[in-house]
């Protein structure tokens, strides 16, 4: 297959497998309490294990993948999902279930690594903001589908299927990643010398907080949201399918963004402008008794910055540093990403409520803006020394 719209679709439905298996717990996280016996805290722990391996495995991810190759890295990625997941849907040890987890998550890093960098080697320079806006929409996706089907399964099957069910859909991923092809020459430019100038690394670091700050604040919602609404007296499954809106609008707001980035060529602005309008949103949802409005309202707004954040990285990093630029921007994610629940876990324990996970996620979309400035001047910078 050689129409980089076509790879693109794989690169999606394969990427859609890590938003699944990482939604499993968190769609089912009322249950899970009650099967394990553990508190939100402990909740809250099992959901960030999934992003832990990341900060040691991102780095080392994109050499791996410089070294052995496109194919050859994700189905290895894939087959560590499917073993976490048949891990946790295998044993009733809570202690296990965090071993599997870790199993996922570090395949999911791996993936996530690579197919990243695979998307760039077919869109860098051509419609570059508009294919990472489809491309991360697998993640909302995966995420919606998971809140619609995983709750209905855990609630008729336990939570052995749900983790079953993940690891089915990952494995379906190893089939569809063999029809992959790098694009014409991207083998000989990846063989160059793979070493970051000191602003490029500078960039890509604070690209990877922006994009994990703010990923933090989107899983504050269908990580917490479901436990939210549930304290306020809605069943597993009406709480799921409600917290899901924003993932199905995201399907839409989250290309819509990207096209518009490259449309009119103010990505950072756009950007910048939705995130301070989902901060509020963030916000004001546990103080809200409209709880749908905001919801929607957060799904057609708060997907607008993916694409243009995500192409941030494409900016500073040529074929022959993308492998190992991306694992540094994702070692930045995925420290966030494994922080954010866990502190919020404690804070929802200590306070009581769910609420204050939501709060903490308006806080670290809020941080975003000032981190984008920063990315635009450090990119200034760059530029004029290379020019001078």
């Amino acid at each position: 297959m050689r129409n980089r719209w076509g790879i693109l679709a794989i690169l999606f439905v394969v990427r859609l497998t890590i938003a699944f298996q990482f939604q499993s717990v968190a769609a089912v996280a009322p249950l899970l309490q009650q099967t394990f016996g553990v508190g939100l805290a402990d909740i809250g722990i099992l959901i960030g294990l999934y992003f832990t391996p990341g900060i040691v495995l991102a780095l080392p991810g994109g050499a791996i993948g410089r070294t052995l190759g496109d194919k050859p890295t994700t189905i290895a990625a894939l087959l560590l999902m499917t073993a976490g997941s048949l891990i946790m849907a295998t044993t009733d040890i809570w202690g296990w279930q965090m071993a599997g987890r870790l199993v996922s998550g570090a395949g999911g890093v791996l993936l996530t690594v690579q197919l990243t960098k695979m998307g760039t080697d077919w869109f860098a320079g051509k419609e570059i903001a508009t294919a990472m806006a489809i491309f991360v929409n697998s993640w909302p996706a995966g995420v919606a589908i998971s809140l619609l089907v995983l709750p209905a399964i855990g609630t008729a099957y336990g939570a052995s299927a749900v983790f079953l069910a993940a690891g089915a859909l990952t494995a379906i991923g190893i089939v569809l990643i063999t029809l992959y092809q790098s694009p014409p020459g991207a083998t000989v430019s990846a063989a160059g010398p793979g070493r970051l100038d000191p602003l490029a690394l500078l960039a890509v670091i604070v690209a990877g907080l922006i994009w994990g700050l703010f990923n933090v604040g989107f899983a504050m919602i269908f990580s917490f949201g479901p436990s939210l609404l549930a304290e306020r007296g809605w069943s597993i499954a009406a709480a799921g399918s409600a917290i899901s809106l924003v993932m199905w609008l995201s399907v839409i707001s989250v290309p819509a963004g990207g096209y518009l980035a490259d449309r009119f060529k103010r990505p950072l602005t756009l950007a910048t402008a939705a995130s301070l309008i989902v901060a509020g949103l963030l916000a004001w949802l546990p103080r809200s008794d409209a709880v749908i409005t905001v919801l929607v309202l957060i799904g057609l707004i708060g997907g607008h910055p993916a694409g243009p954040i995500m192409s941030l990285a494409a900016r500073v990093l040529a074929p022959e540093t993308r492998a190992i630029g991306m694992g540094v921007f994702y070692t930045l994610f995925y420290a966030a990403m494994m922080l954010g629940p866990a502190v919020a876990g404690r804070l929802a324990k200590s306070a009581g409520t769910a609420a204050v996970a939501l709060d903490l996620g308006a806080l670290t979309v809020l941080a975003c803006p000032p981190l984008m400035w920063l990315f635009e001047r450090i990119v200034s910078v760059r530029n004029r020394r290379a020019q001078s």
